[in-house]
């Protein structure tokens, strides 16, 4: 069985799905510019008025003033198509894309999953509600060929089920421009006086094949009910994208981000089904007159949270505003599988992979691209040395550990970047003589929580040095001595002196 998802009046389907605030208005969708454009569907509202497809824009609104006119949004559009191919992939693996508006699935074996009376139906149904989740008004056919189930589905009363044999008869009563012939052949059938389908399919299968080819014998086949053309299942897409075309530039911030925070909202769903999160948020913003702003932010972890990529999207736009106003744009996410957390009898439970890469999007979203992340020591003898690689926390231990019972050892805080400090010595022994006292320096880029004087007072004790030397093969060497000081107020203090320029710095605070 072949089961069909279509969508009446496509373009304006996708355009109210974009705009929903619009469903209830007078709305037609134009095609073409001007006095020229148009009308190529309209609401409810708009057909009431008399307003028909064919109509020039000036026509339609003289029947009705206050008509609201929007241009076919080619983003839109293909946004709805992806939407519906994900409504019926829901059911079936095997899918094919037939066009605006139009989808095939293999519907063998799903009438199983539903226990009613009429299974068929029922699972027309449930792609009705499927299609409506993602914003589409959808019709429903069920049939064994690809043309009934199409002709099926164009019919008011949905879901429309055509019982298995039956096809040839579905279709017979039905007129011949519904098998869409060529031009040519269609003169032809008309001058033999047929109508109907039926007609067409009374005819011996020889005489039409050596009278019209293999366009004919097809037509024939079409009209016995038969399938001639196989499903073509479609690849799953590698990327979800959404976007539109706006009717007037954006020039601010505010208005865009509702848009494209609407836009998330249809997006993300749709990750949610084939369960997987967004790695990549890629945005393309089509500026006035002409050019285009492109633009990627990678995460930290694979996230659906809409909040956190929208703030990632805002922060971005407010570091680095277009060069001019938008009037079209398309979201983009890349993709990927979220971590998987594992459930334990015993043990602690592991941190929610949804909850921990939602967190750290949002670390992203505050400090900035490349400072969120887990710190890895590198090859080298600076203490400073360090990479940032992506935060993968360890699986909880299988049981549930005490906590072990300290030890009496100090912690050290590092201090980044080192606080300069002066460091007064008695002379002996040159710059590494007995120290007598320190006191913290101003500098520009200097911890925030070491101000001035903060660290200051005569050396009560200290230990030292020991010399760290790192790079002598390079051109910018390290050569550095290193001291433990105890100050009179109580605060313990790590410190080095760079041999280089003699300058001393406060490395770390004993906690």
């Amino acid at each position: 069985m072949i089961a069909c998802l279509s969508v009446p009046l496509f373009p304006l389907a996708a355009r109210l799905r974009s705009e929903p605030e619009l469903r209830d208005s007078a709305v037609v969708v134009c095609e073409g510019n001007g006095t020229a454009a148009r009308v190529v569907a309209g609401t409810r509202a708009a057909r009431k008025a008399g307003i028909r497809p064919g109509f020039t824009l000036p026509q339609a609104r003289a029947l009705l003033p206050k008509l609201i006119a929007r241009g076919r949004d080619r983003a839109s559009e293909r946004a709805a198509q992806e939407a519906l191919l994900d409504a019926a992939g829901q059911f079936s693996p095997r899918v094919e894309d037939a066009g605006e508006g139009l989808v095939y699935l293999d519907g063998d074996g799903l009438e199983r999953i539903f226990p009613g009376p009429d299974p068929l139906r029922d699972l027309g149904r449930a792609l009705i509600r499927a299609a409506e989740k993602e914003g589409l008004a959808a019709r429903a056919g069920i049939a064994g060929s690809k043309l009934a189930a199409r002709i099926a589905a164009a019919l008011p009363d949905s879901p429309v089920v055509v019982p298995s044999g039956g096809e040839a008869a579905f279709l017979a009563p039905l007129p011949l421009v519904r098998l869409a012939p060529e031009i040519g052949v269609s003169g032809t059938l008309a001058r033999w006086g047929l109508r109907s389908i039926g007609d067409l399919a009374k005819l011996p299968a020889s005489e039409i094949a050596a009278r019209l080819g293999r366009g004919g014998e097809k037509l024939h086949e079409m009209a016995r009910g038969h399938n001639p053309e196989p499903l073509v299942p479609r690849l799953p897409p590698p990327v979800f994208s959404e976007g539109m075309e706006l009717e007037w530039p954006l020039a601010t911030l505010e208005p865009f981000l509702a848009m494209a925070g609407a836009a998330l909202d249809r997006l993300l769903p749709r990750l949610a089904v084939e369960g997987l999160g967004c790695t990549r948020l890629e945005t393309v913003l089509q500026l006035e007159p002409e050019g285009h702003d492109v633009r990627s932010i990678p995460l930290p972890a694979p996230t659906r949270d809409p909040k956190t990529l929208l703030r990632l999207l805002e922060i971005d736009l407010e570091r680095r505003p277009p060069g001019a106003p938008v009037v079209g744009f398309s979201i983009t996410l890349h993709p990927d599988r979220p971590r998987r957390g594992q459930m334990t009898l015993f043990g602690p439970p592991e941190i929610s992979p949804d909850l921990l890469a939602t967190a750290l999007a949002r670390l992203l979203a505050l400090l900035g691209d490349g400072r969120a992340g887990s710190p890895r020591a590198v090859d080298g003898h600076l203490p400073e040395r360090f990479a940032l690689v992506p935060y993968a926390p360890p699986p909880p231990p299988a049981v549930r550990r005490p906590p072990r019972s300290g030890r009496g050892l100090l912690a050290v805080r590092v201090l980044r970047p080192p606080v300069p400090v002066e460091v007064l010595t008695d002379g002996a022994g040159g710059a590494d003589g007995r120290l007598l006292s320190v006191r913290s320096l101003a500098s520009a880029g200097a911890d925030p929580a070491i101000p001035p004087g903060e660290i200051a007072g005569p050396v009560r004790a200290a230990a030292g040095p020991w010399t760290l030397e790192d790079g002598w093969w390079s051109e910018t060497p390290a050569v550095r001595a290193y001291w433990d000081v105890e100050l009179a107020s109580g605060g313990l203090y790590r410190l080095f002196r760079d041999a280089a320029s003699g300058d001393w710095f406060a490395d770390g605070v004993y906690d």
